[in-house]
């Protein structure tokens, strides 16, 4: 079998048993919801919340493409400016070992302290929710675009030495290439933190905006309603546009980084 059968395949099989866990717990809340007679304001049923996310359809929809966009902007962002700030760094251990411990404070800071922070600064909107996305989704990539950009084989940082390579011909031949699997590591783990850092920000926004409503702004108007079947499907749509985007850069970095990434062991055995 070749090998792009075989990881697909794989895939299958993956997708098979995930799809089985899913319909396991979906039944077992079910039973659960019918046999303890626990009240839809508590816990609806899986068959309640299908009903209300249909119902709502055209709501959901338009949250999750608002969320969606946010998210991806904030993600886009914080690739390119964590991956500037840690080319940055790799030139300096001087430089690294004097502002990485404040690059700590984004990973660190609660971002539910910093988003009322940020609409102070830059009011309501789109934007605004867009910087709480990047700043929570930030830390990763410089974390593991870093470690990527100064953990070259020393072997070969000795020969291009010898062949009086300068440090422009060095970061951009050797490191930068060097440090492309750890980038799409770091994608992987700042594409969740981007959708919670969107869904954060618009459970603020939402406050004070009439035109902008993510699905952290639905589930906020919805929980002053006490609806809670209908944030329970937003839910479900928040973590279908998490596993959407990881999806989304997992392939992005097959089609795109394959030359750099084929052999570093991102595919899965």
């Amino acid at each position: 079998m070749n090998r792009p059968a075989r990881g697909f395949g794989k895939s299958f099989q993956q997708a098979y048993l995930s799809l089985a866990v899913l319909v396991f717990v979906v039944m077992i809340w079910h039973v659960a919801v019918v046999l303890l007679k626990i009240q839809p304001i508590i816990l609806p049923s899986p068959m309640r919340v299908a009903s209300v996310a249909w119902a709502e359809r055209a709501a959901l929809a338009m949250a999750f493409l608002a969320t969606a966009k946010a998210a991806f902007y904030g993600l886009g962002m914080s690739v390119a400016i964590g991956s500037l700030v840690a080319i940055l760094f790799s030139q300096s251990a001087r430089v690294r070992a004097a502002f990485y411990p404040y690059v700590i404070f984004l990973q660190t800071v609660p971002i539910i302290a910093i988003a009322p922070l940020l609409i102070t600064w830059f009011g309501y909107g789109f934007w605004t929710v867009v910087k709480v996305s990047m700043i929570i989704s930030l830390f990763p990539i410089i974390s593991n675009v870093t470690a990527g950009l100064i953990s070259v084989d020393q072997n070969l940082l000795d020969l291009f030495r010898l062949q009086r390579a300068s440090k422009w011909q060095v970061l951009w031949k050797l490191r930068i290439p060097s440090a492309v699997s750890h980038l799409v590591l770091g994608m992987r783990i700042s594409a969740g933190l981007a959708v919670i850092g969107a869904i954060v920000g618009e459970m603020f926004v939402g406050y004070g905006s009439a035109d902008y409503a993510g699905l952290g702004a639905v589930m906020t108007q919805w929980q002053r309603l006490a609806r809670t079947d209908a944030i329970m499907s937003a839910v479900v749509a928040s973590t279908l546009l998490g596993i959407t985007t990881l999806a989304i850069v997992n392939l992005s970095a097959r089609l795109l980084l394959n030359r750099w990434t084929a052999g570093a062991g991102f595919e899965q055995e």
